[in-house]
């Protein structure tokens, strides 16, 4: 598996901290997933703008359906997150 360093959210300063301040989720932190891209904030930006349009955009797929779908491609793919 690569390893890619990331910017933890307690050593997070400036932009990356007003971004990650944003993302953080119900159980308490910033997914990996968006923290791989800690040290590009247009990147993980841009990240999380077509996440949260594809997740919370207007579409025909309830929002339980996109996570079903998230779901199932994470097993396809065997992603552990």
């Amino acid at each position: 598996m690569a390893w890619i360093k990331v910017i933890k959210e307690d050593e997070a300063q400036g932009e990356l901290k007003v971004n990650y301040d944003k993302m953080i989720e119900p159980w308490g932190g910033v997914d990996n997933i968006m923290k791989i891209h800690s040290l590009n904030v247009p990147s993980l930006k841009a990240h999380h703008l077509i996440y949260a349009t594809l997740m919370r955009g207007r579409s025909d797929l309830s929002r339980e359906q996109r996570e079903i779908i998230a779901v199932v491609a994470s097993v396809a793919n065997r992603c552990v997150y």
